[in-house]
């Protein structure tokens, strides 16, 4: 509801206080497709994702997916590169510079990944236009959700639907395929074979495609997604975003096609909500930046379009920044804002592939016995046992050496040399003892894991031997 707020001296004004209520029904909204310039940068724009989405489970890199989590076998292959759990820490620094970039782009261009790139943005526009193909335009639309139910309404809402469901559990199936393999998983349930556990997964996400981008849509941009939130502490006055020229557009109101520009007090607004008839959201952008509005653009097409036929100048609605809408400035790309965000992700981005070159693909690590410290043989000699692992995080076999350092004298007994597997875990053990008591009952060592033919691609791995403690 609505009604006039009354100002400080007791009267009305002319602001109307809006009260929400958040249990109402949300309104379906019926959006109008037109073709422009924004309309076909966001259909470009959107295809090299979504075709890299549906094609990489299916490559093949060395007999396996080119990009496999291997949850069961922990194992994370990304193309030629295999990460392990004690890589994660790469990825959470991947995320972080992936978040910066998203800020640098957001302080220099505004909302465009939502509009142009994001997923849910991306599937909405699909589904939006699969209804489109079966339920006719946006006048068409209304009016079948307004008649009654007969055969026609069923057959074109079922043909929706169907085809919605394909399109979902095409999505689920490939989500899934990134942490199964996804020839096999197809195979499996089209053969009804499938673990149920993948069976749920393809479910859970195909139930979570098909109500995002069929019945929640804008729910998702207005209420679920935290990013329209905080957004506003990216931009400033040099932000590009989708502005009305209020100066210039106002007063609105309807004209005849010889109308006169300028004429009558009338702005260039024709009032002819076109702008919010095509915004996949519902704003109506004359009211001013919003946070519901995903900077597609869509709403600048649609008022260009109307421009173009008043032989009126465009970008009344525009990407522009407040300084060039309000005060007339040129923007700004260079601002102390956007040069930190790109420092700090170039700083980052290059840290992360120097560390990414120079990662050692081996990783040792030692366990000793540990049901006894020690083990004194009927020479007098004593023994200590070590199971050392070596994990062989590369993509080819590799041959290894084992050599230990620090410490006396010792004795090994045990293979010296391993050939392990590409991406497997080899497990050796080894004994080391000493003839003669030591001076320490602690002595400090080290295990070293060389490759035969690279001695660069190495790893060691600290340990102790212990010893009866020595007579004073």
């Amino acid at each position: 509801m609505s009604g006039p707020a009354p100002g400080n001296n007791g009267h009305p004004n002319n602001e109307a206080i809006q009260v929400l209520d958040l249990y109402q029904t949300a309104e379906k909204i019926y959006t109008r497709r037109l073709n422009g310039f924004f309309r076909r940068l966001q259909n470009w724009s959107w295809m090299p994702f979504l075709g890299a989405y549906f094609l990489i489970p299916w490559l093949q890199i060395d007999g396996r997916p080119a990009m496999l989590f291997d949850l069961v076998e922990r194992k994370f292959h990304v193309f030629w590169i295999t990460f392990w759990p004690q890589d994660f820490p790469l990825l959470a620094w991947l995320l972080i510079i992936a978040a910066f970039a998203l800020f640098t782009v957001t302080n220099l261009f505004g909302r465009v990944w939502c509009g142009f790139s994001c997923p849910q943005t991306v599937f909405t526009q699909i589904f939006m236009a699969i209804e489109e193909r079966f339920e006719g335009d946006r006048n068409r639309r209304i009016r079948l959700d307004n008649s009654p139910w007969g055969a026609q309404k069923i057959a074109r809402k079922g043909g929706k639907l169907i085809a919605w469901l394909v399109v979902a559990f095409a999505t689920g199936l490939t989500f899934v395929g990134y942490f199964n393999p996804i020839g096999a998983l197809t195979t499996d349930l089209l053969s009804w074979s499938a673990h149920p556990a993948a069976v749920f997964w393809v479910a859970f996400f195909t139930l979570g495609t098909f109500v995002n981008a069929g019945f929640m849509r804008e729910q998702i941009c207005k209420y679920v997604c935290p990013y329209a939130r905080f957004q506003s502490v990216m931009f400033d006055s040099d932000t590009l975003v989708v502005s009305y020229n209020a100066a210039r557009g106002e007063q609105r109101g309807s004209r005849r096609h010889d109308h006169q520009r300028g004429s009558d007090g009338l702005g260039d607004c024709v009032d002819c909500t076109l702008c919010v008839q095509v915004c996949p959201t519902g704003i109506d952008i004359r009211d001013g930046l919003q946070y519901e509005c995903i900077s597609c653009g869509l709403c600048v097409d649609a008022c260009n379009a109307v421009m173009d036929k008043l032989h009126y100048p465009r970008g009344l609605i525009s990407f522009t920044s407040e300084n060039a809408l309000l005060k007339g400035e040129p923007v700004r790309f260079l601002r102390p804002r956007f040069i930190g965000y790109v420092s700090a992700v170039t700083v980052m981005t290059l840290l992360f592939v120097y560390t990414l070159a120079t990662r050692i693909p081996l990783e040792v690590d030692v366990l000793r016995d540990r049901d006894m410290l020690y083990r004194l043989r009927p020479d007098g000699a004593i023994e200590n046992s070590y199971m050392v692992k070596i994990n062989n995080m590369d993509q080819r076999d590799h041959h290894y050496t084992i050599a230990v350092e620090g410490g006396p004298m010792l004795a090994y007994t045990g293979q010296r040399e391993v050939m392990i597997e590409a991406g497997e875990v080899g497990e050796l053990l080894i004994r080391l003892t000493s003839s003669k008591p030591l001076s320490a009952a602690n002595i400090p060592i080290s295990f070293v894991v060389s490759e035969r033919d690279q001695p660069t691609l190495s790893d060691r791995a600290e340990s102790r031997f212990i010893s009866p403690a020595p007579r004073r």
